[in-house]
């Protein structure tokens, strides 16, 4: 089932929160044009997943897109599945998940407000395959699936 672009998202800075802008380029092998984080590398894009956002609201109601530091937020997918090799379109661009969640900064303040972070456990990270413009309303789409290896079961003590 296609998914949607529900908010695309810059900051000029890195380690601030990012905002919601009305259009953006995805710019092959360098990022989200504008973002501070934009250039080589394996992280060159974050998604978090629409629902995964609001089910975090429970605790924090008043966030925002961008809180997270996310680039973009896409609703309808189970990005939870994808794991790294995975490719998205993404309006119209397409992009390779290379990543999976990071460590928040040390004054991340969502952890500080909620006492926790989705972006550890439910973030994505990506590369940009093919260049394209992207804007909320756009489609998403899951091109190619590579499974999420299982988290290893906790080591139980004889």
């Amino acid at each position: 089932m296609p998914g949607t672009v529900i908010a695309v998202c810059v900051s000029a800075h890195k380690g601030t929160p990012k905002a919601a802008v009305a259009r953006a380029e995805l710019l092959a092998g360098l990022g989200l044009g504008g973002d501070a984080h934009a250039g080589p590398g394996d992280r060159q894009v974050s998604i978090l997943g629409h629902e995964d956002i609001v089910a975090f609201k429970v605790r924090v109601p008043e966030l925002v897109a961008g809180a997270f530091g996310e680039n973009l937020v896409l609703g309808g997918l189970d990005l939870g599945a994808l794991g790294p090799g995975s490719r998205l379109a993404v309006g119209g661009a397409e992009l390779e998940i290379t990543r999976l969640g990071k460590d928040c900064h040390h004054d991340c303040e969502i952890r500080r407000r909620a006492g926790d972070c989705i972006m550890p456990r439910r973030g994505l990270f990506a590369v940009v395959v093919r260049g394209g413009s992207v804007a909320p309303g756009d489609p998403a789409a899951v091109l190619h699936a590579v499974p999420r290896a299982a988290e290893p079961e906790p080591r139980k003590l004889p």
